[in-house]
């Protein structure tokens, strides 16, 4: 039994010699690796070993200094930013805010929440079809932010904070970015304006710019041009509207009326010709644009239906139906309505002495009452009543006494002529667009020449 036991000892005493040894190594070869020599010296300043060899290269060596947590600045550093999540959704027509908070999983109380609690609630409340709205949740599927996108150019958010929601209102600002573009008719101005690369609006202001001094309906001539500078608006590298127009000429029989966008001292933005008179006139030319006269005005016509000699006391506009009617000046609407004779109609007061008055419209888009502006549309033309076709019967009274609407503009007073005091800043503020459309003149004007020239 004793021999038994003092075997076990012996191999306990040799199993920790053994262990005893190789910790012995293990501390020697370490003391070997770490320990500082004349060729290796310690950096403690930066965690660093640093070896140099022949004085003259120097390589950095892991550290020996254990790795420390890295700050959240490195941190962010490194992981990738998660996108904020939003749930959009676009109004569409017979939408309200209910419906549509209820598609994104909200109740009216959160309605309530934003829209009678914020400053910039009232906003939320004016939605039209084409609109977004944007709605974030957090973990618990809480509503955190609604973003309402009023327009490319507008938005409004409201956000959860520890007093509720509050309204934040943002506004881009678009690149302006400035152009020019001439143009021949050659069978109408519409057809001229968009080959040049015109959209419709930009040719329907350009015809308003010059509608109190050329009747469109009648004036224009194959041979006439058109001369534009103007602003395109864009965002995010793409054009998404028309800007202003800054300068246009518009040449009709070989002669040329410029029209220059001017801002007067007041703020009022107008357009006027060189010498500084409005083209804005009293009436315009025209209640509709790009149109041809079917039947002047006439005392003895014989009527198409009642096949009578009646007076036609007024001027008629044939164009398709739907094509829209303006009011020729500003004023407001006496009477409204329909009957046999006129179909739907329209009359319009301008001061004292002036009525004008659009009959057989298809749709009516004033009531009786309303004020209108020079260039609204007031209508569509249409053939209701006693019409055998789509047109516009346009008439014009002066102190009640009908007069023939396409030459009584000779005996409207003049067009206002800006103050002397704004002259001479007018004339400095078109300066530049001047040059530009006399060389847009000049161009214009040569590439005709050489067309001419070459013809055989």
């Amino acid at each position: 039994m004793r021999g038994a036991t003092a075997l076990r000892s012996e191999k306990r005493l040799t199993r920790k010699h053994l262990l005893a040894a190789g910790g012995i190594t293990v501390v020697v070869a370490l003391s070997t690796l770490l320990l500082p020599s004349n060729d290796v010296k310690a950096n403690r300043d930066v965690g660093l070993l640093t070896s140099t060899v022949d004085n003259s290269v120097t390589l950095p060596l892991p550290a020996a200094s254990p790795v420390l947590p890295q700050s959240e600045p490195e941190r962010a550093l490194r992981e990738p930013e998660i996108a904020e999540i939003w749930n959009e959704i676009t109004v569409v027509s017979g939408d309200n805010l209910s419906l549509i908070f209820k598609r994104a999983g909200f109740s009216d109380r959160d309605i309530y929440r934003i829209t009678k609690k914020t400053n910039q609630g009232k906003s939320l409340t004016r939605i039209f079809p084409g609109q977004t709205i944007a709605f974030k949740a957090d973990e618990n599927d809480e509503l955190t932010a609604v973003r309402h996108t009023v327009s490319a150019l507008e938005s409004v958010t409201y956000y959860k904070s520890s007093r509720g929601f509050e309204g934040q209102r943002d506004m881009r600002t678009p690149q302006i970015q400035q152009a020019s573009v001439s143009a021949v008719i050659t069978s109408s101005l519409y057809l001229a304006g968009q080959k040049a690369g015109l959209s419709q609006n930009m040719i329907m202001e350009m015809a308003n710019i010059f509608g109190g001094v050329i009747d469109f309906a009648l004036d224009p001539r194959v041979g006439d041009t058109i001369n534009l500078i103007y602003e395109d608006l864009y965002l995010d590298g793409e054009k998404f509207k028309d800007g202003a127009i800054l300068a246009a000429s518009f040449t009709n029989r070989g002669k040329t009326f410029n029209a220059f966008r001017y801002t007067d001292s007041t703020g009022e933005s107008n357009y006027y010709n060189e010498n500084g008179v409005s083209m804005r006139k009293a009436f315009l030319m025209s209640p509709v644009d790009f149109t041809r006269i079917s039947s002047n005005f006439n005392m003895r016509r014989l009527h198409p239906i009642y096949k009578t000699t009646r007076p036609h006391r007024g001027t008629d506009y044939a164009a398709a139906r739907g094509t829209p009617v303006f009011a020729t000046g500003e004023g407001h609407v006496i009477k409204a309505g329909y009957n046999k004779s006129n179909g739907n109609y329209v009359f319009i007061q301008h001061g004292e002495q002036y009525v004008t008055k659009y009959l057989h419209l298809h749709k009516r888009k004033v009531s009786k009452g309303q004020r209108v502006a020079q260039s609204q549309v007031i209508g569509t033309v249409g053939s209701t009543g006693a019409a055998t076709g789509p047109h516009l019967h346009y008439e014009f009274l002066l102190n009640g006494v009908h007069r023939n609407p396409r030459t009584i503009h000779k005996k409207l007073p003049k067009a206002e002529t800006l103050a002397a005091a704004e002259i001479p800043a007018f004339k400095q503020a078109i300066t530049n667009a001047t040059t530009q459309l006399a060389s847009l003149q000049n161009s214009n004007n040569l590439a005709m020449n050489d067309l001419s020239s070459s013809a055989p």
